[in-house]
Order: C-alpha cells, then structure tokens, then sequence
C-alpha cells in the first residue's frame, strides 16, 4: 500500500508539472486523478510483459487522462479466486477489493451473481464491441441480456506440440506420417504404433514407449464431445443440466482408456511437459500459452541427455467431425464502485486491447491477441519480424501460423458459466485419467505376474467397465452441479 501511495503522489505531481489536458470524451481528467488496482495471476515472463504495459499507460495515455494503475500478482488462478472471495467477504486481513481482476467465466459469474461484477457494456460503443472477437466477448453475457461481465483481454486454445527429433527417427523407421495425427483415432493408432516400434528395438518384452499426453483433461472431454455433436452440459439461466450421451462417451474412452491401458499414452509428471522432457512422451496437447516450456532437451538421466526440436500441430478433431477447440483464458473483471472508478478501468483495458499492445503482450506470453484485426497472420508476422529483442519465443514464433489458421477455422468453444461450474469441471478433470493411471498400473501388475499384454488389457476392456466408470462420472457431475 506504501508503495501505491508513493505512485499516487507522483503521478499527481507529474500531472501537475505537465499541465496535461483533460480527454473531452473521458469521464476522468487530470484534474482528477484516478488510482486503480488490478490483480492478476500472471508469472514469470506473462507478468514481466503484464507489467512493462501497465508502467508504459501510466506514462502515457494514463498520464493524459490522469489515470494510475498498479498491478499485483497474487501467484496462480486458484489463489487470486480465493483472495477475491476473502475481500468481497470481509474475511480479517484481506486486502480491500481491487478495482479489476482477471478471471474465468465461472468465477466471473460467482462474483456477479454477489454484485460486484461491472457491466462493461454500459462503457463501450456498439462498434467498439464488434472490434473483439465475437466469441471472446459473448462468454461475459451470462444471462443472455447482452450485459458484457469480463472484458477480455488475453486468450488462449490448445495445440499439439510434438518432438519432432524422435518423430523424425520413428517415421524414418515405420513410414509413419503426420497427417495421422490430424484425428484422435490416428493418434490412437499412431501410438500404438510407436509402442510396437520401440518396443522391438529392444530385446525386452512389453518396454514400449508411450507416444502422447495431454494437459487439461475436462477439455478432452468437452471439446471432445462437442466435436462428435453433443454438449456435456445444457446451461439455462447459471444453472446445469447433464446431456451426456452414452455413444460419445464411449468415443472419447476408447480413444483415451484404452491407449493409456495399453501403455500408449501417459501421464507422470505434473504437466506433460514435464513427461517430454525426460522422454516418457514425444507428443503432446497443452495450452497455447504453454508452448514455452516444452522443451529443448530430453533428458533421460543424470548422464544421458540430447537436443531435441520441436513442431507445433493442429488439435486432432475425432474422424468426419467439425473442427473445434478450446477457447480459454482468462479475461478481466471491473468491480462494482462509482462511474469515475469504472470508465476509468475501461479506459485502461482497451488502451491494453489496442492492436499494438494486445499484440505485444500476446507474443511475448503466448496468448492470443483479443481484436478481429489483431488476429490477421500478416498483422502478426510484421510484429514477429520488428521483434528485434527476441521477446517473443523462437517457440511461438514457429507455432503462430499453426495458431492462427486454427483460430481462423476451428470454433472456438466453451461452455457457459453455470452454478458450480468449477466442481464440475474438477470431476472431469480427474475422472477419466485417474481410472486410466489406475487400471493401467493393474495391468503391469499382472504382467509381471506372467499374464501377457493382450490378456491383462482384455480384463478391463470391456463393456462393464466402461458403464461402471460412466455410472460413476454421471453420479459425480450431478452431485456437483447440484451442491
């Protein structure tokens, strides 16, 4: 707080020795000065970008509008949605509510549905709302009564990254192909493919190698079934109904269970990154943003590493279906307090939006710019190319015409905000991938008993399991929607 004060008296100082003239089309002058907070749960080189946008408004367009803007981040997503609650909450040794805060859509809504969420609409021109992406701004209307909840800011889908080093060897030994990788059966069979493969170049039976990991399990099983024509949930009015049909279900076990049964796929690390750097996967789907940390190097062991390189793929959509992905990310949050504190927010996000900001922040964190025009590949290429301190990734770099095309033609889908959307989410985060990690270490199990692959697998492939794990998935999700 001493720290705001001391921006605030030389912001005001500044100010008054500039002379500079008030905006006739603000609600703020600087006259007036304004401070705001935000917070964040940006980290590492996402905050550094966050900040350096942050310290170049209060110089500039701040300046002249005599606004002041302080960001702090408050360490991952889950913490800043708890600090959030203890402030809205009172809780002893909060800290006072922030003026903006980034958060998801179900959150967003938890904390309209107390009051404090600003309708951005009411600050925006007609024109100004058609400059965003349609879809980035229609997952802030949570009641269909075109109120604009979050603004959004900085987006994010997912993307397949590969080790293209170990595939190049795989494909030179099998004739394996990248356009397998285009649908979720191709990964399937391309996985077992590379199992086999690695398998044979050792004279030890059953020590294949996983191909594939994803992050992110609820959006496999999301998106997945969104792929094949239908919606886990139906939203009405913030609250859930489940539409799980038994066929889709089905689709995405049989593309996911039973590959990672037979030791196809994986998942050991906390992130699949972390599982392509020591070499258990060569292939993965993570977030766009998270395309920095795959690595450049495997490393099997203390004394055993080499340089890998990589190459950045579409999503694999199910065979025969419409291409979609994941639309992320989170967006920004105005709280509720007085017009001047309000449009001030506003004015503060969309100078962040502009195209030459968004664009900035965007290459050097790895999100996706939030503008219709932001978004060209030619517009994103100019400012790669004028890059000149490498602020971006040679990664991103790399990945952006991947990103864009993808962009430009998958939907871009998420579900609506509802009544305990996070819980629900959770249960399917872990569902489908904890049954997986467990069943697979059963069927090791009985291999080292003397059971062979085929035989230890076909126990648990069955139809009985599946509907016993669907049995229980539907009971969870009910249970959670319905708290």
């Amino acid at each position: 707080m001493k720290r705001f004060l001391v921006i605030f008296v030389c912001f005001s100082l500044s100010i008054f020795l500039l002379g500079c003239s008030p905006d006739k089309n603000s609600r703020t002058s600087p006259g007036r000065p304004v401070l705001l907070t935000v917070w964040h749960y940006y980290n590492g080189v996402q905050k550094l970008a966050f900040d350096e946008l942050v310290t170049e408004f209060n110089e500039t367009e701040g300046l002249k509008k005599g606004i002041a803007v302080e960001a702090f981040s408050q360490g991952n997503i889950d913490d800043l949605e708890r600090k959030v609650i203890e402030s809205i909450n009172g809780k002893i040794g909060a800290e006072p509510m922030p003026d903006m805060f980034t958060a998801y859509a179900d959150n967003a809504y938890q904390i309209d549905k107390l009051g404090f969420a600003t309708d951005i609409g009411d600050y925006l021109t007609e024109q100004e709302i058609k400059e965003y992406i349609d879809s980035f701004i229609s997952e802030g209307n949570f009641n269909g009564k075109n109120e604009i909840k979050i603004f959004p800011t900085a987006k994010a889908t997912e993307i397949m990254m590969l080790n293209k080093t170990d595939w190049d060897k795989f494909a030179l030994g099998t004739g394996a192909s990248l356009d397998n990788l285009k649908t979720w059966e191709g990964v399937a069979e391309t996985a077992k493919r590379y199992y086999e493969w690695t398998d044979s170049l050792t004279l030890t039976p059953n020590d294949g190698k996983a191909f594939f990991g994803r992050d992110a399990m609820a959006n496999y099983m999301l998106v997945g079934s969104k792929q094949l024509g239908s919606e886990i949930f139906n939203v009405k009015n913030g609250q859930a109904y489940l539409t799980i049909n038994d066929a889709v279900m089905r689709k995405l076990w049989d593309n996911f269970y039973i590959p990672y049964i037979n030791g196809y796929y994986k998942a050991v690390g906390k992130f699949r990154s972390d599982d392509a750097k020591t070499g258990e996967i060569i292939a993965l789907v993570c977030s766009t943003s998270g395309i920095t940390y795959f690595p450049d190097t495997v490393v099997i062991n203390d004394s055993t590493e080499y340089p890998i390189e990589s190459l950045t793929l579409p999503l694999p959509n199910f065979k025969d279906t419409y291409p979609c992905a994941v639309q992320q990310g989170a967006g920004i949050v105005v709280t509720k307090s007085n017009e001047i504190k309000e449009s001030a927010s506003v004015e503060f996000l969309k100078w962040f939006t502009k195209k030459d900001n968004n664009i900035r922040f965007s290459i050097q964190s790895g999100y996706i710019p939030v503008k219709k025009e932001s978004i060209e590949r030619k517009t994103m290429e100019e400012f790669l190319s004028a890059d000149k301190d490498n602020k971006a990734s040679n990664k991103l770099k790399a990945a952006l015409p991947t990103i864009i095309s993808q962009i430009q033609t998958y939907e871009l889908y998420t579900t609506k905000p509802f009544e305990n959307g996070t819980d629900a989410r959770k249960v399917l985060e872990k569902s489908l991938l904890d049954k997986s990690k467990i069943d697979r270490e059963k069927v090791v199990q009985l291999i080292e008993e003397g059971r062979s692959r085929e035989a230890a697998v076909k126990q648990f492939a069955t139809d009985k399991n599946f509907n016993e794990w669907l049995r229980g998935l539907k009971i969870e999700l009910e249970d959670a929607i319905k708290k």
